[in-house]
């Protein structure tokens, strides 16, 4: 295993680990609870209440992504704690550290980030072998805008709500984003100056989208909340999970996102994914 005074997380900050690969894992990101649950069983004490995969993983609930129980996580004795800087609180992580855990962030916003990050976070920080899953998601991602320089889409002026009161949508610099490029969908926030902007509906309406895609996460969509929002345009209800999560799911994603994406509802009508 590397220097464990080297070791440093998608953030550039320290990790010091133990001489020896961790056996206690705290996961406080659904995606990397399944990437580790998956590539290594039994190595997981402990999970946040939104990990629901897999779905029967049996550790113990420590609250959610933005309100993690913190002495709860403790008396799991933990030798590393996973963490995402989008998806979870600073000073929750910060209170960690200051107890002497040792805390490995993530930060993903493309699909390459995907690859890159778990494969330092699972065989680096937890000192796994690469997983046969890892490789077979960048296989099935190939042919479809696979590597640092994905063509341009040419698909059809796309709007992503995420949110509904307020109407939130995908901006610049997402990880769903680069995922519904790469399936050649031209997202009409994509060069807005924040990640996840608050639109008025009418502003969205006003934008003449060609296409809104509704995901059931964050903001559960379904055919009968959300497309009634956007008369006129056709709707593709998708699999948050498919979209939004990085992980053994990425393996299955293009499959499941195509063919969402392929049979949207028609204008005025609803659809299913």
């Amino acid at each position: 295993m590397a220097d464990p005074t080297a070791l440093r997380d998608d953030l550039d900050l320290p990790v010091r680990l133990g001489p020896r690969p961790p056996r206690r894992v705290v996961s406080l990101v659904p995606s990397l609870t399944e990437a580790v649950a998956v590539t290594a069983p039994g190595l997981l004490v402990g999970a946040t209440d939104w990990c629901s995969h897999p779905a029967d993983l049996p550790v113990p609930r420590i609250g959610g992504t933005k309100s993690p129980d913190v002495p709860r996580i403790l008396a799991l004795a933990p030798d590393l704690v996973l963490a995402n800087d989008e998806e979870n609180r600073r000073p929750d992580l910060d209170a960690l550290r200051a107890a002497g855990v040792p805390v490995w962030v993530t930060d993903i916003r493309t699909l390459d980030d995907a690859f890159r990050s778990l494969d330092r976070l699972l065989t680096i920080a937890c000192g796994l072998p690469r997983p046969a899953w890892l490789d077979e998601a960048e296989a099935v991602w190939s042919p479809v805008g696979g590597g640092s320089t994905p063509p341009e889409p040419d698909g059809p002026r796309t709007v992503v709500p995420i949110w509904r009161r307020p109407w939130m949508v995908l901006g610049r610099d997402t990880f769903a984003g680069d995922l519904l490029r790469r399936l050649g969908l031209r997202l009409v926030h994509a060069d807005h100056p924040e990640r996840y902007p608050a639109i008025p509906l009418p502003e969205l309406l006003a934008c003449r989208a060609e296409l809104v895609v509704l995901p059931d996460e964050p903001y559960r969509f379904t055919a009968e909340d959300g497309p009634e929002a956007f008369p006129g345009t056709p709707a593709a209800l998708v699999s948050g999970r498919h979209l939004t999560w990085y992980g053994p799911s990425l393996v299955t994603a293009p499959a499941v996102l195509r063919r969402a994406l392929d049979h949207p509802s028609g204008p005025g009508g609803t659809g299913t994914s």
